[in-house]
């Protein structure tokens, strides 16, 4: 196994294991890359890595979708949770349109910005958790239209690399009177058009300067993703249904840490 290989296996397993919880897997990938010194033209690796978790979650949901998919004729339910993830997804898409430039080739370059938002979503992760919230809402199929929507425009915090995607959602989602397992839960289906909308965005933008060459690379990450992603989203709902999210708060605040103390070094 070359070391191309090895840290393409080790990247796409670092996708898979942290893009459902809220520790932000772009963050981990990126402050990866730079210290490992793994670079993609266009960051076109890290981006098609996470289409591999995104097969995972719709795996692990596919009775779900095709039951919906079917049904939305004739069950205003059906109708009510597509058009919830679907209004939850538009803030994604005018934000991701209008800033993807700035985005990847400011923000992304930017490891000592990841590291303090690493550190912050922690801090806001744990304050969250302890908060003596009062949960209203305990199915993710039936949130209210302003309120997914609300999800959504909050959802868009995440174009900070660092912040995490799921973080934003499910703290959302709880301060807006979700429980735990039911935050989770949206946040996995919200993830489904959001993140194939980036993957496919993002390679339409890079076309130009993909490199045919690393698709040997490409496709070992996302396999390592899928694998790792659906190993994770089936333990995650009942781990944080017990346990709650102070884990992945500590975690964050410890990989930030971590990562600055390095660059500073």
């Amino acid at each position: 196994m070359t070391d191309t290989t090895l840290l393409s296996l080790l990247l796409g397993l670092l996708e898979g294991v942290t893009e459902f919880i809220p520790v932000s897997s772009t963050g981990h990938i990126l402050l990866a890359g730079h210290f490992l010194g793994f670079h993609s033209a266009g960051k076109t690796f890290e981006v098609v890595i996470q289409l591999g978790a995104v097969l995972a979650i719709f795996g692990v949901y596919f009775t779900k979708i095709a039951t919906t998919i079917r049904d939305l004729p004739s069950d205003p339910h059906a109708r009510h949770f597509a058009g919830s993830v679907l209004l939850a997804f538009l803030p994604a898409v005018l934000v991701g349109v209008l800033a993807h430039d700035y985005i990847k080739q400011v923000l992304f370059e930017s490891p000592r910005l990841i590291a303090v938002m690493l550190i912050l979503g922690g801090a806001v992760l744990l304050i969250v958790d302890r908060l003596p919230l009062s949960a209203r809402h305990h199915d993710a199929e039936r949130f209210s239209l302003p309120m997914a929507l609300a999800i959504g425009v909050i959802q868009c915090l995440a174009m900070i690399p660092g912040v995490s995607r799921s973080g934003a959602t499910i703290v959302g989602a709880l301060a807006l009177g979700a429980d735990k397992r039911a935050a989770a839960e949206f946040s996995f289906f919200l993830s489904m058009p959001t993140m194939a909308g980036a993957f496919a965005y993002d390679l339409f933008k890079n076309r130009d300067v993909l490199d045919m060459s690393a698709l040997g690379e490409i496709a070992i990450g996302f396999v390592a993703a899928f694998v790792a992603a659906l190993v994770v989203v089936r333990w995650l709902l009942g781990y944080v249904s017990r346990h709650g999210y102070a884990l992945f708060g500590w975690w964050r605040i410890i990989v930030g840490t971590g990562a600055l103390v390095a660059l500073n070094w």
